[in-house]
């Protein structure tokens, strides 16, 4: 609310009054706001966080590894690059947990959630593609056979590869049943 003594001036005056009196000090303004890419910023800071973390973590475990970070998809990944499996786990379990670390990590440092995703070994890209051939083939039986076809339980992860290929292939899909035994059902048209 303004009041009836306080003279109104527009934005552009404002922005032209203060290039005039200050130009350095616009100048920086104009800079930081042309290079402030918001969002992916924020998402950079989260995987370099991540990467601090698991670099810790690697070097008290006394275990080799390279750590690369990117964003994609609206999220920050990190990818250890090793040879060393026991960072992967039995059916990823220690990949997993070792993702909800580092998501802790980040929220602890940012105070937001983190829906960051880490890669070990190549693991998760390896279950990609494992997960878009199975995907394929319930696709073809759906639409061979007209009926429903139902999935082993998988993990959110999982499911959501699973669901993007049924999408893709202009079919519909739903997970069913309680973690840790839910599972994709593929639905015909």
């Amino acid at each position: 609310m303004s009041d009836e003594n306080t003279p109104v001036v527009d934005e552009t005056q404002a922005e032209q009054a203060t290039v005039e009196d200050n130009p350095v000090e616009t100048a920086d303004v104009e800079t930081s706001e042309v290079d402030d890419d918001g969002p992916a910023d924020d998402l950079e800071a989260e995987g370099d966080i991540a990467a601090d973390y698991l670099e810790e973590l690697l070097d008290i475990a006394d275990l080799d590894g390279d750590i690369d970070t990117y964003v994609e998809g609206g999220r920050a990944h990190i990818s250890i690059v090793t040879d060393a499996d026991q960072l992967v786990g039995r059916n990823g379990e220690v990949l997993d947990a070792l993702q909800e670390l580092s998501r802790l990590a980040v929220m602890t440092e940012t105070g937001h959630r983190s829906r960051l995703m880490l890669d070990v070994a190549g693991h998760r890209e390896k279950r990609r593609k494992e997960l878009t051939e199975l995907a394929q083939q319930a696709i073809t039986v759906v639409k061979e056979s007209g009926q429903a076809e139902r999935l082993a339980p998988m993990n959110p992860f999982e499911r959501k590869i699973v669901h993007d290929a049924v999408a893709a292939a202009g079919l519909t899909s739903e997970s069913e049943g309680v973690e840790p035994k839910r599972f994709v059902v593929v639905l015909p048209q």
